[in-house]
């Protein structure tokens, strides 16, 4: 079947609370979603970000992000009051000050769990279901609080090996901030099974982001050192980024630590089934983000300064998701599979079945046999006119020399400027992939300010925000009338 969606995080979507969350507007988004005849809604990672704010830098790969919290939402379930709500959360309403977010936000949060029930059935039934991560995850939340954000590498050494007296200690003695934590979380998804549930019942399915490697700074990586490549001392001996390519020339030094698959793979890979298996009570498609490092990822030596010297490694190959299946049976999963690819990338993408990416903005390179261009596609593939990782097709655009300009003008079969977005979104819709998929921003056209993320550069990232007036009726039906034309609705 033909789709299409939009690629949208909560955070971007408009409202009063400094950053898009949970509440009203994220419903109005599928309303206008159903509007204009889409059938997917893509997001990025939901859970909670630390330094740089980057959703692929999350302290969980199972906990939702508290920054997405409606506050709306809790006044209406009496655990706020509305005065609550009057405090300063910026004066651009089109970009997300993460700062304030941090200190205005959390401090009313902290308020509504003081008229929380602890011993409130629902919550207890949560706590229980969820234990397998959030008893580790809300230790380890409250002991960075107690710790003034210190990463766990820099805690005193008992609990940085998670010494079990020291563990015992620490559970009784930050209890009241442990519980709060697990009431973030608790409220963090009943409001996410809400906006699921009204996608689902409006005919939109959720894609969701997996990131392939945990941050260091993580709960994961804390409470599973057994399943990283961690020396004596629990610091990683390599960390994961990418070879020199298209968006850096020093390649992309990430910095998380790498898993121990000869480890994962005695244990039946429990971690890494458990972690899809919570990924699709969230989600109903799961995109695995750097698909390739299954195969082979680039492992750095700890303590290098960029991702030069790094040097391939075998991944667990189609090992891991044949566990996958048998556990879970089959599911949807998109590979993105951008990067450096070898026939043993790809062949592995094709015997796990999973379609791959296309992204119309690396097609123009004078090659007609190049890959992103979509006479050579296939059928089992999901095209992007860009993703988080690219400019606005606006701004790409604009930045091309005159004669990679003609090159595409030519392809598209357009004379001028004009309409060159407007024609990358019909390229891609027109297309034969199963699967298109075009960021919001470039609906609306928009140029370089709203590029949502520059990898390597670490600031600036993650803060665009819609205005509130750009989801109108015109819009709407200018993307169902597209959307209808070439077969996806």
């Amino acid at each position: 079947m033909r789709k299409a969606g939009i690629l949208l995080h909560p955070t971007s979507l408009p409202g009063r609370e400094g950053i898009g969350t949970l509440g009203i507007e994220a419903f109005k988004f599928i309303d206008f979603l159903k509007k204009s005849k889409q059938k997917l809604w893509q997001i990025f990672p939901l859970g909670p970000t630390g330094y740089g704010d980057s959703p692929y830098q999350c302290f969980s790969a199972f906990a939702g992000n508290p920054y997405l919290i409606d506050l709306e939402t809790l006044v209406k379930e009496g655990y706020l009051e509305n005065e609550d709500l009057n405090v300063y959360f910026g004066d651009n309403k089109e970009s997300i000050e993460y700062g304030l977010i941090y200190t205005n936000k959390l401090p009313i949060l902290r308020k509504a769990f003081t008229k929380f029930d602890i011993e409130n059935n629902e919550f207890l039934n949560f706590n229980v279901e969820n234990n397998y991560w959030l008893d580790n995850y809300s230790l380890f939340a409250a002991l960075k609080t107690y710790f003034n954000g210190e990463s766990w590498s820099n805690w005193p050494k008992e609990l940085k090996n998670r010494e079990e007296e020291s563990i015992k200690e620490y559970k009784v003695k930050l209890i009241d901030e442990i519980n709060y934590q697990k009431f973030l979380q608790y409220i963090f998804f009943k409001q996410w099974k809400s906006i699921k549930n009204y996608a689902n019942q409006n005919g939109i399915e959720i894609i969701g982001d997996i990131p392939i490697f945990v941050s260091m700074d993580s709960a994961d990586a804390w409470s599973n050192p057994e399943i990283f490549l961690f020396d004596k001392e629990r610091n990683p001996v390599k960390v994961a980024g990418v070879p020199p390519d298209y968006f850096s020339a020093t390649g992309q030094l990430w910095g998380n630590p790498l898993f121990d698959w000869a480890k994962l793979k005695e244990t039946g890979y429990k971690w890494w089934i458990d972690r899809v298996k919570a990924n699709l009570s969230l989600y109903d498609v799961i995109r695995i983000d750097h698909f390739r490092g299954f195969e082979s990822y680039w492992a750095i030596n700890y303590g290098e300064t960029t991702a030069i010297n790094g040097k391939w490694e075998k991944g667990p190959g189609i090992d891991l998701f044949n566990e996958i299946k048998k556990s879970l049976g089959d599911i949807n999963i998109i590979a993105e599979d951008l990067g450096i690819l070898t026939d043993e990338v790809v062949e592995l993408k094709e015997s796990a079945g999973f379609p791959g990416m296309k992204i119309l903005q690396f097609a123009f390179d004078q090659d007609p046999e190049n890959e992103y261009l979509p006479h050579n596609f296939e059928n089992n593939t999901v095209v992007y006119t860009g993703t988080h990782d690219n400019d606005t097709t606006n701004s790409w655009y604009f930045k091309l020399t005159d004669a990679e300009k003609g090159e595409v003008r030519d392809y598209l079969n357009v004379s001028d400027d004009s309409y060159i977005v407007y024609s990358m979104i019909r390229l891609a819709l027109r297309s034969v992939a199963d699967t298109a998929i075009i960021p919001m921003q470039d609906y609306l056209n928009l140029g370089e300010f709203a590029r949502i993320n520059t990898p390597g550069l670490a600031s600036g990232n993650w803060q665009w925000r819609l205005n509130e007036w750009a989801l109108n009726d015109d819009l709407a039906a200018n993307i169902a009338h597209l959307t209808e034309i070439y077969g996806r609705n």
